[in-house]
């Protein structure tokens, strides 16, 4: 009999990697997120909100005690939390409730870093005007940031105390309640893409990020320019993060700043990467962290990480100029482009292009690869210029909230509150 894992939000590419690895899937997915074709590759399919925290600890229990599962796995931005979650209430090895929890909380794992010595940076969470204030008065440019979300929702830079009654309107007009504060870092953003095998820790890979003095990345470029005791000092960093958190099991994707005084972590996230990182990954490095991800349910364990660079792989991601879409030409000519391995645009006639508040409004994008990362990086950036999307401006229409952007994609930052005790209980006998 096939080893059995649960999978939370399965698209058709993840089921079906777990299904190739000779895993029984049964995948949870919302509703309105469901990817059909993700059925063919798994033995039961249930369309129920996974952040409805006691319907779905309640659906995975009894799935559990009919038939015994190895896993519990999520690759999307909601899912790793309720999969910590689930991994403890069911018994099973794996990220648990507190590692996930603790990650996912910006201004916890903060302090943790802070209270090691890991990575300092000044920070401060608050609701209130004068926290801002204060901490820009102490030291002058800072981000201010929700203390759980992704994708860069909610974040914004500020760079003088000038510019904090601006950043005081924008908070509100967006509607977050609670923020985090920290001292803005400057310097060369990476990615960190890890990998964890019984609480040994593997740095797998190292992308530089452009985001165009924004907060959205506008393109990645793998393997990082690195010297290699800055190499070193980012592998330190990074495992001592995880060593600190309790990560066992699993991947993580952390998010670093080369700053004057070294390596500091901006977050971090228990699960592959986004943003098309882990094509880039596998493109250089031949690695497949989600397949490694369900691989840790088979009876064989994964297998020997040796994650040397082969060339170069870059990902620039589409951002036209907000509007009503009117045409989208080149696409052809981008996916012909010398290097091009893989050119997607998100849009069509008639769609509606957003002001980029946060990852999800991209509207496409183009993988190279090349010998290096910088001649990968130019071919993207060529073929992604060769993709127009015309737009026309529409008229400004009322404030669009950090609710509204998460209700549309259906997603909560904590699905816990008050219920978050008792459901933590695990069972004792998991068979």
């Amino acid at each position: 009999m096939k080893p059995r894992i649960l999978l939370l939000g399965g698209t058709e590419a993840a089921t079906r990697k777990a299904a190739d690895c000779g895993l029984d899937v049964v995948n949870i997915d919302k509703p309105a997120l469901f990817d059909p074709a993700a059925r063919a590759h798994c033995v039961q399919t249930h369309l129920v909100d996974y952040q409805d925290i006691s319907l779905v600890t309640a659906l995975a229990r009894a799935l559990h005690a009919h038939r015994p599962f190895r896993r519990v796995v999520s690759q999307t931005e909601a899912g790793p939390l309720v999969a910590g979650h689930l991994t403890t209430a069911l018994g099973l090895p794996g990220t648990g409730a507190a590692t996930a929890r603790l990650v996912h909380d910006k201004a916890a794992l903060r302090a943790l870093l802070t209270a090691r010595g890991i990575s300092p940076v000044a920070f401060q969470v608050g609701a209130s005007h004068s926290v801002l204030r204060a901490f820009a008065e102490r030291h002058g440019a800072l981000v201010v940031k929700p203390t759980m979300a992704s994708g860069s929702l909610g974040v914004r830079k500020v760079r003088s105390p000038r510019e904090v009654p601006e950043a005081l309107a924008w908070l509100a007009d967006f509607g977050v309640g609670e923020f985090m504060v920290e001292e803005l870092l400057t310097g060369t953003e990476i990615s960190v893409e890890s990998f964890s095998v019984a609480g040994r820790h593997t740095v797998l890979a190292v992308s530089r990020k452009d985001n165009g003095g924004g907060v959205v990345a506008l393109g990645h470029a793998l393997p990082a320019p690195l010297s290699a005791e800055c190499a070193a000092e980012v592998d330190d960093v990074v495992c001592r993060m995880l060593d600190a958190v309790g990560l066992i099991d699993g991947p993580a994707h952390t998010e670093l700043i080369l700053t004057a005084d070294g390596p500091r972590v901006v977050e971090s996230h228990l699960r592959c990467a986004g943003g098309r990182i882990g094509e880039l990954v596998e493109l250089v490095h031949g690695i497949d962290t989600e397949r490694l991800t369900c691989q840790l349910a088979l009876p064989d364990g994964v297998p020997e990480l040796a994650p040397a660079a082969r060339g170069g792989a870059a990902v620039r991601f589409l951002t036209p100029r907000p509007g009503r879409v009117r045409t989208v030409e080149g696409l052809a000519a981008a996916r012909r482009a010398a290097g091009v391995v893989r050119a997607e645009v998100g849009v069509e006639p008639g769609a509606l292009v957003e002001p980029l508040r946060w990852s999800e409004d991209r509207c496409g994008f183009v993988v190279a690869r090349a010998g290096d990362a910088v001649t990968a990086e130019r071919r993207a950036r060529q073929a992604a210029a060769l993709i127009r999307i015309h737009t026309e401006p529409l008229p400004a229409g009322p404030t669009t909230t950090m609710r509204d952007l998460l209700t549309a994609a259906d997603e909560v930052l904590d699905p816990f509150g008050a219920t978050a005790p008792q459901l933590f209980a695990p069972v004792r006998n998991h068979g």
